[in-house]
């Protein structure tokens, strides 16, 4: 049995206070929490090859006019997006982990007993997440 796996591609949250050397160099995705300076893009943009931002429409509506010239210059993809809700704070792996528990036909308690996620939880990861951020540690990580 081959098992096919999707492919993630992470976009990294930024604010004016972000540090540039957290976001990682092969990172192609940004999503801009709050409006940003272009001195602060400007920092990301020396290490990283970013391809694509998302944005809110509020932070697009508040975003400055030489940031907003900048990504037309670079030719970067700007998107607005919703990202509602709070970040799940498991590990991607223990969410892979129960999702493929629920592929081999296991109960939502015997998935509970096995990666010590509550059956809650569990049944609100398989049945109504649409969740497009998860919590790292400290940092938000979007999907």
């Amino acid at each position: 049995m081959r098992i096919i796996e999707k492919v993630i591609e992470l976009k990294y949250p930024v604010t004016n206070e972000t540090d540039a050397r957290k976001i990682p160099e092969n990172a192609q995705e940004l999503h801009l929490v709050r409006p940003v300076k272009k001195s602060s893009l400007e920092a990301i943009f020396r290490r990283c090859n970013i391809r694509k931002i998302t944005l809110s429409k509020s932070c697009s509506k508040r975003l400055g006019a030489k940031t907003k010239k900048f990504l037309k210059e670079r030719g970067i993809e700007v998107s607005e997006q919703q990202n509602r809700g709070r970040a799940l704070s498991l590990d991607l792996d223990k969410i892979k982990q129960v999702a493929e528990y629920n592929k081999d036909h296991l109960s939502m308690r015997k998935i509970e007993k096995l990666t010590g996620i509550p059956k809650s939880t569990i049944h609100y990861l398989l049945k109504y997440a649409e969740r497009s951020k998860v919590k790292s540690g400290k940092q938000v990580v979007y999907l």
